[in-house]
């Protein structure tokens, strides 16, 4: 503390006043990323909430914000609403045991030897006393009714297997456009790109037609894993733009110690690649993950094959009357991606810092 204000005794007014719009403008940008923090959050807390509730609650629009019940007052082996009554000495918690057209009959239940109170005025104008109340049973339901283990089975199943395949496709092409030289690279690699901007309508007739009709995939997981082995072009620019920052001195001295250019690739290049290979793999997981149109497309009538997208869909469209259900369904199958990019954040965001920075 002496320390401290002997260095604010040494300042001048003028640093002072810099010092304060420095903590001012850093409070208000906290405030602000704060805000969108909770604008950005708010659709998911409005979710999870929304999900412990009852149906009558999620149709109620002057219900709770909360999940909530009216609380029950057990009088005599009688169970009694509880109401927020106006006294003289000021508002009561009462349970209504007697109900009046001008007076009823209250028993306070921190005085239940006081026995019943008479009130006089309308009781069904008083407002209930409600109390936190989760529905947890609505995730079971939710959870029986999807059939969740076979659900959560089939996307893991397409999640990992097409990663491995996109993975490791995008990573040997972009180790070649990144380390060799070849006759017509910078074209084929702009040809590559260009792929990014071409809409997915454009090749999905053919690529269906192919797929079912040549090659009769119809029904099966090939259409869907197969492609993933043959790379992808956003991934391949990430890898390639992360291999350009590694110094070529390392592979220089491998190929020093007899390494070929697959063994530099796996003892030089991929170990200082974690970063951009787990931005890859998570760019991929959560795209399969999310994945609804392919699976329903060359899936359909496969129940036993549909993955959690899909599975969703249906119990969508069999329970639109149960929003509670339909959000705990929902609430599920984000759980897994959550825990995956918190634990894989840090190495997840300095992938994407580098990939996109060439040194």
């Amino acid at each position: 503390m002496a320390t401290s204000t002997r260095i604010q005794e040494r300042m001048t007014p003028w640093d002072l006043t810099q010092l304060r719009q420095k903590a001012f403008i850093k409070a208000m940008i906290t405030s602000l990323a704060a805000l969108l923090l909770f604008l950005y959050l708010l659709p998911l807390g409005y979710g999870v909430i929304t999900s412990l509730k009852t149906k009558e609650q999620t149709s109620d629009p002057k219900g709770s914000i909360l999940p909530s019940e009216p609380r029950q007052y057990v009088y005599e082996g009688e169970s009694y609403p509880v109401y927020k009554v106006p006294t003289d000495s000021g508002e009561k918690e009462w349970a209504l045991v007697k109900k009046g057209r001008k007076s009823s009959f209250f028993i306070d239940p921190q005085n239940p030897q006081a026995g019943l109170i008479e009130w006089k005025g309308f009781w069904n104008k008083l407002e209930p006393v409600n109390q936190i109340s989760p529905q947890w049973e609505n995730y079971r339901e939710a959870y029986n009714t999807i059939d969740f283990f076979r659900l959560l089975g089939n996307t893991l199943m397409y999640a990992f297997v097409t990663m491995i395949g996109a993975v490791t496709s995008a990573t040997l092409v972009a180790y070649g456009f990144a380390r060799f030289r070849f006759p017509f690279r910078n074209v084929l690699f702009i040809i590559l790109i260009s792929t990014i901007v071409l809409p997915p309508q454009v090749t999905l007739i053919p690529q269906y037609a192919f797929f079912t009709r040549l090659l009769n995939w119809g029904g099966s997981w090939k259409p869907l894993i197969i492609p993933a082995y043959f790379g992808n072009a956003y991934n391949i620019f990430l890898l390639r733009q992360y291999f350009l920052t590694i110094p070529r001195e390392l592979e220089d001295a491998a190929k020093i110690d007899g390494a070929g250019p697959f063994r530099t690739l796996i003892s030089v290049i991929l170990p200082q690649s974690i970063p951009a290979l787990t931005a890859v793999s998570l760019f991929h997981f959560f795209f399969a993950w999310n994945d609804f149109f392919n699976p329903l497309l060359y899936l359909s009538g496969q129940r036993d094959k549909m993955p959690m997208a899909v599975g969703l869909h249906f119990f969508n469209g069999i329970y639109n009357r149960e929003p509670q259900l339909i959000l705990a369904a929902s609430v599920m199958t984000i759980i897994l991606p959550l825990v995956i990019f918190f634990l894989a954040q840090r190495v997840f965001i300095q992938g994407i810092v580098i990939t996109g920075v060439e040194k």
